[in-house]
Parts: C-alpha cells; structure tokens; sequence
C-alpha cells in the first residue's frame, strides 16, 4: 500500500516537473508595428495623419510601451502622429515610427521589445488656376471706355491677384474688373490680355480685343456763294457789271483758298427772255444760220470768262450750267473736292460751251459812242 502511494508521488511530480520544463521552453513572439497614413495624398497645408498599431506587446506587470516618430512636418503623440503639410513641397514624403517596451526607463533593452515601421503620403501640386475674360462694349469711338469683366478661378480657392496689358490705349484694374480707356489708340482691333495668378505662382491668361471704330468723316457738301443780279441793266442784261465784280472777285478768293475746290455757275432767264428765245429759236428753223440768244446760258458764259481772264482762276476748275428759276439771277456755288454737286443742287442743266462764246466786257458808253460814229458815216 505504501509503495503504490509513492509510486503515485513520484509519478505527480514527474508530470509537474515536465509541465514546467514545458512552460519554461515556450518562445517569446517579438512585438511588431504597422503603420498607416491618412489621407494618402494631400494639397499643401492638408492635414496628414499617422496611425502605428503595435502587437505581441506583453502587457506584463510595469511593462511599458512607448513611440518615436521620425519625418518631414511630424509631430508624434503616443501610436498617433500629425504632419503639417504647408511648408512642404511637392512630392512623396516618408514617415517613420518605432515602438519599444519594457520597464519605464528600460524599453526595447531586448531585440523582442522593438519594432519600426514606415508609410507615406503625397503632396500634389496645386492646379493652376483658369480665367476668362469679355470686354463691354467690344466697339467704340475714339475716347469711349470699356469694362474689362475678367473670371478666374482655383481648384483649391488658392487667392488669386489679376494684372492686365493692351496692346494699345490704357487700360487700369487690381480686381476682377477693369477700364480700357480707348485715348491715343488707334482705330482699329486692340488686342487686351487679362492675367491671373494664385499664392503659388500659377499663372493663366485669357485674351479679348476691342475694336475701335473711327466715325465717318463729314461728307463734305456743295456751299452756296453770292449770287449776282443782271435786272439793272436793261440794255445789257448779260454784261459782267461793276456790283457783279465785287462777288465773282470773292469767288476768286474762295477758290484760291482751296485749290482742289471747283465752282458751279447757274445762270436764269426770266418769262420775258424765255419767249424770245423761243420766238428765235423757230426762226431759227427756217433760217439755219440764225443765231438764238439764250440769255441765261449767256451769263454763265460771261461770268466764268471774267473769273478765268480777270481772276486768273483755270477754266478746267468751272463749270456753267443753267437753271429753273424765273429771273435774271446767277447763284455761285463752291463744290469740295469730295462733294457731287449733282447730288446737292438739283435740276440743273450743263451748258455747251463750245456753241456760247463769252461777250466782250465793254462800258456802255463807248458802244454808245461808236453807234454815234456810225451813223454820221
């Protein structure tokens, strides 16, 4: 009974002692660490989160576990750290962290008690920003203004400062909005650039254009000058007077002062005149070389040959032309170089100078004389 007991002793101890030598041999699992960022890919200025997550940590009784982080921008608290991103440029960026533990002051003392790991995030480049621009009005005159509408915009709402150039006039504006002045520009397509740029110097432009319109010149117009009367003399209703001079002599003037200028002379007839000449001009069927008098074509005749050979003014520059009117009267006209006389003075009639010859300007008094001498013969 006794051996049996012992033997049963013998044979508990034996399995304790195994059981500890077990215990003993069984292998300690080294700590290890992961990491992970968030978010993995930011602008400048965005927040990054690191996140390290330990395992196989012991836990014992005055175990203690702590991190180190290493990095561009990273401040570590604990497993968590926080990288600021503004200063960095871009491109791809490392972060790396450790753990140790083990008694305070004694952490990571075994290889088992210290891991490391790393992960990474990127900093993109910001996108350049985008504008437009529109000019209003598009078209002006000479020294009208134009507002320059300029749009721009950043993905990311970076700040953005606008600048603008013209190809010609001036143009001001700080903002999103400015003035073409169109002074000293000539007419024509201005061409205007609106450029913009963010806190990170990306640039864009955009182009718009004006167009300056010059207004049209002034027609110029036929300019009516004196007119003369032949009603004072009866005997010589077609004779260049002395009063007739005073205006012909102005006109001389006028068209010395503008020598690419012509004059148009219009003569009249009255009733009276018009019935002779109808009268002679049925004679004048009958008889082929009867001369008809037409006293109004007459008078233009007479007062074109004073301007040329007493005014020295060229016959190329006047012309002769007759009428509607019921009376004895010449009207001058003044014709710019741009002008159609035509146009402007209506219902006249062109004389043929070759069939009118101008009539010697002589006093009345010598004629008188003559015809006295005349008859005594």
């Amino acid at each position: 009974m006794c051996s049996r007991s012992l033997k049963s002793i013998s044979l508990s101890l034996m399995a304790i002692s195994l059981a500890l030598v077990s215990v003993g041999c069984k292998k300690v699992q080294p700590i290890t660490l992961a990491c992970n960022a968030t978010p993995p890919t930011v602008y400048a200025g965005e927040q990054v989160t690191a996140t390290a997550t330990a395992a196989s940590i012991s836990f014992k009784k005055h175990t203690n576990v702590a991190y180190n982080w290493s990095g561009s921008g990273v401040t570590g608290n604990g497993s968590t750290a926080t990288i600021a991103t503004d200063t960095l440029n871009p491109g791809s960026y490392t972060i790396k962290a450790e753990v140790k533990e083990g008694k305070k002051g004694k952490e990571g003392l075994k290889p088992s008690e210290t891991a490391e790991c790393s992960t990474g995030f990127t900093v993109k480049d910001f996108e350049p920003p985008t504008v437009s621009c529109l000019a209003n009005p598009s078209t002006l005159k000479p020294g009208d203004t134009s507002t320059i509408a300029c749009t721009g915009a950043s993905p990311q709402n970076r700040p953005l400062t606008y600048t603008y150039s013209a190809a010609a006039g001036t143009i001001l504006g700080a903002d999103s909005t400015a003035t073409f002045s169109s002074n000293g520009a000539p007419a024509g397509t201005v061409a205007i650039t609106c450029n913009v740029a963010d806190d990170k110097n990306h640039t864009a432009k955009a182009d718009t254009s004006v167009t300056i319109v010059a207004p049209p010149l002034p027609v110029p117009h036929v300019q009516a000058l004196c007119s003369i009367s032949f009603a004072r003399d009866s005997k010589r209703p077609t004779r260049v007077d002395n009063e007739a001079k005073a205006c012909l002599d102005q006109i001389a003037i006028d068209l010395k002062k503008s020598p690419d200028a012509k004059a148009v002379i219009v003569a009249d007839s009255n009733e009276k005149e018009k019935q002779i000449t109808a009268k002679q001009e049925k004679i004048a069927v009958r008889h082929r070389h009867f001369k008809v008098k037409y006293f109004d074509q007459q008078r233009a005749v007479n007062v074109k040959d004073y301007l040329v050979n007493d005014q020295g003014i060229d016959a190329s520059r006047i012309s002769v032309a007759t009428g509607t009117g019921n009376d004895e009267n010449v009207q001058n006209y003044l014709v710019p170089a741009d002008a159609t006389f035509e146009k402007d003075v209506q219902g006249t009639a062109a004389v043929e100078e070759s069939a009118v010859k101008p009539e010697e300007r002589k006093p009345l008094a010598v004629r008188r004389h003559r015809k006295a001498t005349a008859n005594q013969q």
